[in-house]
């Protein structure tokens, strides 16, 4: 096999597995599913196969040729002697010791009709019988009569008329057979939907819970459960929640002790300062104290904990035109596309940081700002553009960093401590969304807040 006849080989094989990985279940309900149902199914199919081609086709052929017999014996019998007096003894001889009614037709021929049964195998078995033993010709119906079958055949003396009884002719246990392993199957598949199911919704539970702690949202009706080792997981799970609790709990204290401590200093020397005479170099002393107190401020809000806000349905809307309100009386040119029926779960005091620092961003390094609401069928969008000069593609993820301020490329954040973004970002993220950035088609920066569309219960 040549190199290029190898590589066709093996992208096929490629091919055939992403396939079958396609069409395989992906959740874990159907996957465990599918692994109780295949192998069931496919011994089912086994023993259906086995059953009809070693036990049930063989019956039946043997009971087809034995009626078919029967009756080839008394068409020969009638065409030796066509008198009314032989065909009223084979008759009796045959009702008697054959289970056969015979009638004769003298004015009737042989029906062109067919009607075929539901399972063809009857009919092939049945055909094949008569053909073999007959040489006059013939015709048949198994599906006039429910327990009976209607066999006919043209003789010298004219038609005569066959009804045997069914199971004579078939095999009739086949589809009581057929019957239980059905229902067997179909009562085996429904418990172990049932087991499954209730082995699958433990996880599911603790997935959820897990989800919703990294939204900020808390899920005071969870609890361990399932199977042993789902519980394991729902325990740490729970420990490591309290973990963090415990954490968040401990930084908030630190910090409003710093900010406490800090703050004290700073008002101290402002007002010393104050008092001082006026000279060029009070005054730049002031200016850095002024800058020590707002990189102060941003480091706290960069720490500052969001979890124990309470989570509420958030009219967006009504958020964003208070944002933009503000935004104006500073001065600011915002224009604005609000779509007021869109609401979001989260923490309203968070989410309206995170949309502040975007409208400051784009308000300090563009003439114009420009925000609009947009919702598809997985999140809910808010737009935020400028007109200034942008950030080039490979930055966008180096804007996102903390107290970095991208001098080069649009001085990012020159009044600040370089953390808007950044606690944007974070306020996302903790949401369950995120924040993109790109080129605007006005010529700066687009900044898409996307938050998830979730259950609102």
């Amino acid at each position: 096999m040549t190199l290029s006849e190898k590589i066709t080989a093996w992208r096929h094989q490629i091919f055939k597995r992403r396939r079958l990985r396609d069409i395989t279940p992906k959740g874990l309900f159907g996957r465990s599913l599918l692994i109780v149902a295949l192998p069931v199914a496919v011994m089912q199919i086994a023993v259906l196969w086995m059953f009809f081609d070693s036990q049930w086709e063989t019956v039946t052929t043997r009971l087809s040729e034995g009626v078919a017999g029967d009756v080839a014996v008394i068409v020969a019998q009638y065409d030796q002697d066509p008198s009314a007096q032989n065909l009223a003894r084979l008759s009796a001889l045959a009702i008697e010791k054959m289970s056969l009614s015979v009638v004769l037709q003298p004015n009737e021929e042989l029906p062109t009709s067919i009607r075929s049964s539901l399972f063809s195998v009857l009919d092939r078995t049945l055909r094949q019988a008569l053909s073999a033993k007959l040489a006059s010709p013939f015709w048949f119906d198994t599906t006039r009569y429910p327990a009976y079958v209607d066999i006919r055949v043209q003789t010298r003396g004219g038609l005569l008329r066959f009804i045997a009884p069914r199971d004579k002719v078939f095999s009739t246990s086949g589809h009581i057979f057929v019957f239980w392993l059905i229902a067997a199957t179909f009562i085996q598949t429904s418990i172990a939907i049932i087991f499954i199911r209730n082995q699958v919704r433990p996880i599911q539970r603790l997935a959820n819970a897990a989800e919703r702690f990294g939204r900020g949202q808390d899920d005071p009706n969870f609890s361990p459960s399932g199977a042993r080792e789902v519980r394991q997981a729902a325990a740490a799970f729970l420990e490591m929640k309290d973990r963090i609790e415990r954490f968040v709990d401990q930084r908030t204290v630190m910090l409003a002790g710093v900010s406490h401590d800090l703050r004290t200093p700073l008002t101290r020397l402002k007002l010393q300062l104050a008092l001082l005479e006026q000279t060029p170099d009070l005054d730049e002393a002031r200016q850095d104290l002024r800058e020590m107190e707002r990189m102060l401020d941003g480091y706290l809000s960069f720490a500052r904990d969001e979890v124990e806000e309470k989570t509420v349905l958030v009219d967006l809307a009504a958020l964003i035109d208070a944002k933009v309100s503000n935004a104006k009386r500073a001065g600011a040119h915002i224009e604005a596309e609000l779509a007021p029926d869109l609401r979001a779960l989260g923490r309203q005091q968070a989410l309206g940081r995170a949309i502040g620092n975007l409208l400051d961003n784009a308000v300090r390094y563009g003439e114009h700002a420009f925000i609009r609401m947009k919702q598809d069928q997985d999140n809910i969008e808010i737009i935020i553009e400028d007109d200034g000069p942008g950030i080039e593609e490979h930055l966008y993820e180096e804007a996102f960093a903390p107290f970095n301020r991208l001098d080069p490329a649009r001085n990012l954040n020159t009044d600040g401590v370089g953390l808007g973004l950044s606690i944007a970002r974070d306020i996302a993220r903790s949401h369950g969304g995120d924040i993109v950035l790109g080129r605007s088609e006005r010529g700066g920066l687009r900044a898409a807040l996307r938050l998830p569309l979730q259950d609102q219960d």
